[in-house]
């Protein structure tokens, strides 16, 4: 890993938090442990991380025939690594997962390992069936990437009724420095959509590997924790959501 560099922050807002990030531990797609997430994200400058591994059924790397049990143990590898190291260095480590359901797909934040261990239904749910558990123990659901269409995608599918904000900023799509799904016209389409919803709005990296793209959202304050983060989400505080290009466009 070449130096990374230091986030570009508006001196207002300078906890940046990255809320879409995969390990090679429980994502098929990603190509870095936790640990080592943890420590470039660290070395960029963010104040904390969300790991959002690919779930039970979207790109797991975890074997879906295990029992409930083995397969949440093995599902947070990644976000324990990444926890471990973070507590090590000084980095915030939150927990969440991104949801899929027929290529759609949607990021869970504010619950547990320990929920999921108590929730084993989750895994044959409907989106309806499994925001309705998410939200009944406040639980936040985003929307992640909602216009983005690839072969893995065919076709755009939006639920407004039933989620709590939309990723209108995913760095993929509108970083220089990306490498795939480079199309920040879906991130226009998506901030029409939050827009058209009154849908409060989030920015993530989607990060596969320590090749950092600096998305994110920067906020006023140090969170304490991931139900902090849906507070201040769903009770629209001041943030910005950064692109990735404030910091690769930067000598």
């Amino acid at each position: 890993m070449s130096e990374l560099k230091k986030l570009n922050l508006p001196a207002e807002f300078p906890y940046a938090y990255e809320t879409h990030l995969h390990t090679n531990q429980a994502s098929k797609c990603a190509r870095n442990t936790g640990a080592e997430m943890a420590r470039a994200c660290k070395e960029a400058g963010y104040t904390g991380i969300i790991v959002t591994d690919h779930f039970v059924h979207g790109n797991t790397c975890v074997d879906r025939s295990l029992p409930w049990s083995d397969w949440v143990e093995g599902f947070c590898k990644g976000y324990e690594d990444a926890k471990q190291e973070g507590d090590k260095i000084g980095l915030q480590v939150f927990f969440g997962w991104e949801a899929c359901y027929n290529a759609t797909e949607f990021l869970i934040n504010g619950l547990s390992k320990e929920w999921l261990l108590a929730h084993p239904e989750i895994r044959d749910c409907t989106i309806a069936e499994q925001f309705d558990l998410v939200h009944a123990d406040g639980g936040m659901i985003v929307h992640c990437h909602p216009y983005r269409v690839e072969p893995y995608i065919p076709e755009v599918r939006l639920f407004p009724e039933l989620i709590d904000a939309v990723e209108t900023v995913n760095a993929t799509h509108s970083c220089i420095l990306s490498q795939s799904h480079n199309n920040p016209e879906w991130d226009v389409l998506a901030e029409a959509y939050a827009k058209e919803h009154d849908k409060p709005r989030t920015s993530g990296s989607d990060i596969h590997s320590v090749n950092l793209i600096y998305g994110g959202l920067a906020f006023k304050r140090k969170l304490e924790d991931s139900r902090d983060y849906c507070k201040a989400i769903l009770n629209r505080e001041p943030v910005v959501l950064l692109s990735g290009n404030e910091t690769a466009s930067q000598p």
